[in-house]
């Protein structure tokens, strides 16, 4: 429940929308009447907001007419489900940073998801017409501000942090979309990077050996890949030429396919044992990928993984080369390396057999309970249960 305290009247109702909540604030400016709203979520977190301004977790923003966050979206800031011990985003989010080991790839888990227009489309190549600006599609604070419609909005800050080669971060984030089993207007994904220095590089070789030297401490598996195309394609999938060579797109892009290749095999692996039950017997036929050639704005050449899995392809990620123009922005030009995306309740949904996204939001314990993170790293699947809560016999 959500509870609106205006000018001492109180307005009770499961969510304030948007629109309604920025007509009411507009209609008390026209006739210049000072309106204090706060909103207090279930956990206790509220956000305070006047006709011109917003507090988030004690962070104040300056609204305007752009403003369409609605208090149900607002309060939900706190939740941050892929941080609640024993919750099955977090066991997924580490089962696949498990593939990534410190100190080569750092973790930030904890990123504000208040960021400007500038962080989160601007630094990554958004055209200004692109429809991910829309209001239709994002929650804006003002014109200027934006709930991140994904984890790539602090990728620029990162590189020019330049703490590390590589890094994860995982995140909730925000786009106004249609709730039903396989939707919902809050969910979390992962994003991951590593790079290399030109700088860095020991004289007497190249960049792209010192990228071939590294892939040598990537696991080998047994998986059967496609990947029929080559690792760059002037029409398709072209390689950056003006800033990187054949022989360095060749060495980033193996060296980016096999990493993700390892975190299938452990999502997959994971899967399969606990379909089987919890027992790891050897499935009747090898594990198949195929790499698709794609496109995104911050990565060229790119491709999406796909995974065979119950009969059918399935998509799990999209990934690239980093654009160098974003590298370059970011204060770290030598720095040439990969990236990529993956949604955490696609493969929380795939792992634990959950059939409904909606699912990962509640607190009902015949939920919660149900999950345990494992030293053993085995997972449990989703037991259904009645929509109704449980009540005593007579």
């Amino acid at each position: 429940m959500v509870q609106d305290i205006v000018l001492g009247i109180v307005v009770a109702s499961e969510c304030l929308s948007g629109v309604f909540y920025r007509n009411y604030i507009q209609s008390w400016k026209d006739n210049e009447i000072h309106l204090v709203c706060l909103q207090q979520g279930e956990d206790g977190q509220s956000t305070e907001a006047t006709s011109t301004q917003i507090t988030v977790e004690g962070k104040t923003y300056d609204t305007d007419e752009w403003m369409n966050a609605p208090s149900s979206i607002l309060s939900s800031i706190s939740r941050r489900l892929h941080l609640q011990p024993d919750h099955p985003i977090t066991i997924t989010r580490k089962l696949i940073e498990s593939r990534f080991p410190a100190p080569t790839y750092q973790k930030h888990n904890t990123l504000f998801p208040i960021v400007s227009v500038a962080q989160n489309f601007d630094s990554l190549g958004f055209p200004t017409d692109h429809v991910g600006r829309s209001r239709n599609d994002t929650y804006y604070i003002n014109k200027s501000t934006v709930l991140r419609t994904h984890t790539s909005a602090h990728q620029a800050d990162t590189f020019r942090a330049n703490t590390s080669e590589g890094f994860l971060i995982s995140a909730d984030v925000y786009r106004r979309d249609a709730i039903d089993r396989s939707h919902y207007p809050i969910f979390h994904q992962m994003e991951g990077a590593r790079t290399w220095s030109r700088s860095a590089v020991p004289e007497g070789t190249t960049l792209a050996r010192q990228v071939w030297d590294d892939l040598k401490t990537i696991p080998k598996h047994d998986l059967v890949v496609e990947d029929p195309n080559p690792s760059f394609h002037p029409d398709r999938n072209p390689l950056q030429s003006d800033r990187h060579s054949p022989e360095e797109a060749e060495a980033v892009a193996t060296h980016l396919k096999r990493s993700l290749e390892d975190v299938v095999v452990t999502i997959f692996s994971a899967a399969r044992a606990a379909a089987a039950g919890g027992f790891s017997a050897p499935p009747s036929e090898p594990l198949k990928v195929r790499w698709v050639e794609a496109y995104f704005p911050f990565t060229s050449p790119s491709w999406e993984l796909e995974v065979f899995w119950q009969n059918d392809w399935l998509e799990v990620l999209g990934c690239g080369v980093v654009r160098q123009r974003l590298l370059d922005s970011a204060g770290v030009p030598d720095r040439v390396g990969w990236a990529f995306g993956i949604g955490l309740e696609r493969i929380a949904m795939l792992l634990f057999e959950i059939p409904d996204i909606r699912l990962f939001w509640s607190r009902d314990p015949r939920f919660l309970d149900q999950f345990r993170e494992r030293v053993d790293g085995k997972i449990t699947r989703f037991k259904e249960f009645s929509k109704y809560p449980p009540a005593p016999r007579d």
